[in-house]
């Protein structure tokens, strides 16, 4: 019997979670494990562990097969990492950063950077196949106007991919959370200064209120003694 410890994350953002069937699939050299189930509920940056039992050693783990399923209600979930340790201690991590939506199976790699002429394995092979195709569907280009750039050939954001949105709403939620500081930095007379800052030290009183907090994905520190 060999015994996977597996770590299934979620986005931080909100909506990330959801409360429909998500379950895992091993796949390695040697073989593939059962579909197992995490759980019918996960929460905005928080993780799930589970146990994939398997009757033999899969060999090293190249893919992880992630399943959505509902009975009801849709409710999209947003998968950051899956990170799976071995029998025999090997670690894997499985960078995901997609959201899945609907009735779903998703594909993903191990993290190693790798080219296709490193793609020996036929599974690898298709599955970075399967991948380009779906992004030539999903990026179409169009011309805007004569003599300019190309763009997207949709006529909304809406249009596109949940995946792909995310990024736009890391943009916004960063402009939001600059403006609220910006708002705080005004009411303490910061951005209204007349003279020069005299000192670093001046300077960090600025920062003292929000070093350590993240903004957008960026921590913020105060600047350093060596500018």
């Amino acid at each position: 019997m060999a015994v996977y410890k597996v770590k299934v994350a979620t986005g931080d953002m909100v909506g990330a979670g959801t409360k429909n069937s998500i379950s895992i699939t091993l796949v390695g050299t040697l073989g593939q494990s059962q579909k197992t189930t995490v759980s019918f509920w996960f929460l905005p940056g928080k993780e799930k562990d589970l146990t994939v039992r398997c009757e033999r050693d899969l060999g090293p783990i190249i893919l992880v097969r992630l399943h959505k399923w509902r009975l009801f209600l849709e409710d999209g979930w947003f998968c950051r990492d899956i990170r799976v340790t071995a029998p025999d201690g090997s670690f894997y991590r499985f960078p995901c950063y997609q959201w899945l939506e609907g009735v779903t199976t998703l594909e993903v790699r191990e993290g190693s950077a790798k080219k296709l002429a490193d793609d020996e394995l036929e599974i690898l092979k298709e599955h970075r196949r399967l991948e380009l195709q779906a992004r030539q569907e999903a990026f179409r280009w169009k011309s805007f106007a004569e003599g300019w750039p190309g763009c997207l050939n949709v006529d909304s954001i809406t249009e596109l991919d949940s995946s792909v949105q995310f990024s736009c709403v890391r943009a916004t939620n960063f402009t939001g959370v600059l403006v609220l500081q910006g708002a705080s930095h005004l009411l303490a007379g910061f951005l209204l200064r007349p003279t020069s800052w005299t000192s670093l030290d001046e300077m960090r009183s600025i920062f003292s209120r929000t070093e350590g907090r993240e903004i957008g994905g960026y921590l913020l520190r105060p600047p350093s003694p060596a500018g």
